[in-house]
């Protein structure tokens, strides 16, 4: 019988079980995309990836992100730990490895940097393959109900919910304190009249992304992500998410040229913590680039039958 060899990785943390955990198949050439989104959907990780010889032999490898649901354009925490993968081989697909990595996905192409530590692949830094989009509002009171909080709980004095992307998108929606984030639960119901109501925006998917920002440090923030129609109740580290809201609100910053560094802690609740580091410039008011940076560590690895 056929195999496919897969590795897993926990990211966006330095020890295992924790993070978010993603799947990998370093060397997808035998799979169709049937068996892709079946492979992920066995995995039932937020995502996983599989990795095919680059269409433009300038590039690393053409890599394809699948969640349990359907094949997405664009990923943080996917893009980290393949890096963190590919990086740790001496050739991909006959060609030697090096610290620049680039990935064609759907989005576009992601451009990667290996971090290392006393010598060994340790993590990434990837950049947003897409400059921020933002769209349409959603309503406040809407935003509570999928989340299973009140309507007070929601902090608009900075924005109201939105949708924004770079490269995937998301509603981001800052909420007031830590009690209301710890309190937010999805209500699958409310998420299905959500999706419908703005199917323009993100299709049939409506992803949450709540952040609460530290009253000391403004750039140092907690936040959680749902998307239980696309088969994750919820998110333990959301590398695509942080990007656009990291942007986000450094183009609403009042500086007109910035380099800043946004922490951001996600999965504490779900007892997964993780740290996503960014950096964000801004020139002439508009952010011209975001770099999301990540470790990660090794947990398993094996075979499928195919």
């Amino acid at each position: 019988m056929p195999t496919a060899d897969f590795l897993t990785v926990d990211v966006f943390t330095t020890r295992r079980f924790a993070g978010n955990p993603l799947a990998v198949v370093p060397d997808a050439r035998d799979l169709t995309a049937e068996q892709m989104q079946r492979i992920a959907a066995e995995f039932g990780y937020a995502e996983s990836t599989f990795v095919l010889p680059p269409d433009n032999l300038e590039n690393t490898a053409r890599v394809r992100i699948f969640t349990p649901t359907m094949e997405i354009p664009f990923a943080g925490h996917p893009n980290v730990g393949t890096a963190f993968v590919l990086g740790q081989q001496t050739q991909i697909f006959g060609r030697s490895v090096g610290d620049a990595l680039r990935f064609e996905e759907i989005a576009g192409l992601v451009e990667i940097e290996l971090q290392r530590e006393a010598g060994a692949v340790a993590g990434a830094t990837i950049r947003a393959p897409r400059p921020l989009e933002i769209a349409e509002d959603v309503e406040p009171d809407l935003i509570a109900r999928c989340a299973s909080i009140n309507a007070a709980d929601i902090r608009t004095t900075a924005h109201q919910p939105v949708f924004a992307s770079v490269g995937l998108a998301f509603v981001i929606s800052e909420l007031e304190n830590l009690d209301a984030l710890a309190r937010a639960r999805p209500n699958i119901t409310v998420f299905h009249e959500a999706a419908e109501r703005h199917k323009s925006a993100v299709g049939t998917d409506f992803p949450i992304f709540l952040y609460v920002r530290d009253p000391k440090d403004p750039w140092r923030i907690r936040a959680r992500m749902f998307a239980p129609l696309d088969a994750v109740m919820e998110d333990p580290a959301t590398g695509s998410a942080s990007a656009a809201l990291s942007a986000f609100l450094v183009t609403h910053a009042p500086e007109a040229d910035a380099d800043i560094r946004i922490t951001i802690e996600q999965g504490i609740e779900m007892g997964r913590p993780s740290l996503i580091e960014l950096d964000v410039a801004k020139a002439g008011g508009t952010v011209t680039d975001v770099r999301i940076t990540g470790r990660c560590v090794s947990v398993m690895r094996g075979s499928i039958s195919l």
